[in-house]
């Protein structure tokens, strides 16, 4: 009995000190936890429901891979979307008031886009001197007014089409020819350009207006609170965040990085280069190959940007919808130059209502039930008064031609009414 006693007491002391030699519970190092998954914190300017949604869309995929192991994907327009204005036209009225436009060679407009008319050619060839190493748009009036009106309006002063013979679904040329119109800069060079436009506009008060040859132009660009948020939940849910704009990627490159997206995360027009420096040229995607200027970083263009350089696709199919599991599962936009980005989608597609035909067409028809509309998160538009023209001229062809919407089956979209809107 005492040998057994003995022996209970000696496994019992054994286990004493093992038990010892055991953390306690106030030691123990707590059992990893991951965070907990991002929500939007901006609450005041979003629609309905739309703020839920979102929320419920990062829940879904808050820190999971896709099937092919990557991170899921969102793709932001820039101008108008995460911003209010447009950093093309800013930095286009910077370069106007610095003297910063480089003339072309021997006063030969033809050389700075292809589709520019003999029209427009001539126009600004007796509006601009030759000879110089930048025009003096700065105090000379009528050469910064043909230069903006070719730019801003797509005509001359006198009213001639400036720009034809192009791919109404692939090229915006008046867009293009911002991009082309910074030949000889170094692209170092145009970012500085840039960034003192986006310190001007970025400062200068809401609503203010500066001066640009003979005319008053916008003057004030502000982040959308809301999308710098949406965007700061996205990175930090685990999503590839994207800027994909129709503005030069230079200058998109630095507003991008204002809100902490990396510049190799941001898609803008490209141009060519030659010794380190951009010519008038435009890089080329899909079939259309370097130098041949036929698509941008515009309705079926963007498109083919994002497979070519974030998907990875290159050829003929970069111009293609891709398989589902590849595309984006977020995209936000505000203008038709976003509709084929937008429809490729696969979870939510953020419209922020300006009132442009095709792209209100769709998101209002909303044949999927993936579309959500919000107004303008600053000084939203009214309440259009008439139908969105779904059923007549809501689409433009690749050719100019207005036509009707039509959705994937090929039934057309009935005109719409504008229900998402500023109040009045």
């Amino acid at each position: 009995m005492h040998d057994t006693f003995r022996a209970g007491a000696a496994v019992a002391a054994l286990a004493l000190a093992a038990t010892a030699l055991l953390p306690t519970a106030s030691t123990q190092a707590a059992p990893h936890r991951p965070a907990a998954c991002p929500t939007l914190t901006v609450a005041q300017g979003w629609y309905g429901d739309n703020k839920a949604r979102l929320d419920r869309l990062i829940a879904d995929h808050c820190r999971k891979k896709t099937v092919k192991g990557a991170k899921p994907l969102a793709v932001f327009d820039w101008d108008n979307t995460v911003i209010k204005n447009d950093v093309g036209d800013a930095t286009f009225s910077w370069l106007l008031r610095n003297d910063r436009v480089r003339p072309p060679k021997d006063g030969d407009w033809t050389t700075t886009s292809r589709h520019l008319t003999p029209e427009a050619a001539t126009a600004l060839r007796g509006a601009c001197p030759t000879g110089v190493r930048t025009l003096p748009t700065a105090t000379d009036t009528r050469c910064a007014d043909e230069l903006l009106a070719v730019y801003g309006t797509g005509a001359t002063t006198g009213g001639a089409a400036a720009f034809a013979g192009y791919d109404h679904r692939r090229m915006e040329p008046q867009y293009a020819w911002l991009a082309q119109l910074l030949h000889g800069w170094t692209p170092g060079q145009v970012r500085a350009f840039a960034a003192a436009a986006r310190a001007e506009n970025l400062a200068a008060p809401q609503g203010a207006t500066q001066q640009a040859g003979s005319s008053r132009v916008t003057g004030w660009i502000r982040h959308y609170d809301q999308q710098r948020d949406l965007i700061r939940a996205l990175k930090d849910a685990g999503f590839d965040v994207w800027i994909v704009s129709a503005s030069p990627e230079p200058v998109v490159d630095v507003w991008a990085e204002g809100i902490g997206i990396p510049a190799s995360r941001a898609i803008g027009i490209r141009n060519t280069t030659e010794h380190g420096r951009l010519t008038s040229h435009l890089k080329g995607c899909g079939t259309v190959a370097d130098g041949e200027d036929r698509m941008i970083t515009y309705i079926d263009g963007k498109r083919c940007w994002i497979n070519q350089e974030i998907l990875g696709v290159h050829g003929p199919a970069a111009e293609r919808v891709q398989p589902a599991h590849r595309r984006q599962v977020f995209a936000a936009g505000d203008s038709d130059t976003d509709v084929s980005f937008l429809r490729d989608a696969t979870g939510l597609r953020l419209v922020v209502n300006r009132n442009k035909n095709e792209l209100m067409c769709r998101a209002y028809d909303d044949a999927d039930g993936r579309w959500i509309v919000n107004p303008m998160f600053i000084e939203p538009k009214k309440r259009k008064p008439d139908p969105y023209p779904c059923a007549t001229t809501g689409y433009t062809a690749a050719d100019g031609t207005p036509g009707p919407v039509r959705r994937d089956d090929g039934s057309v979209v009935p005109d719409r009414t504008d229900t998402v809107y500023g109040a009045p």
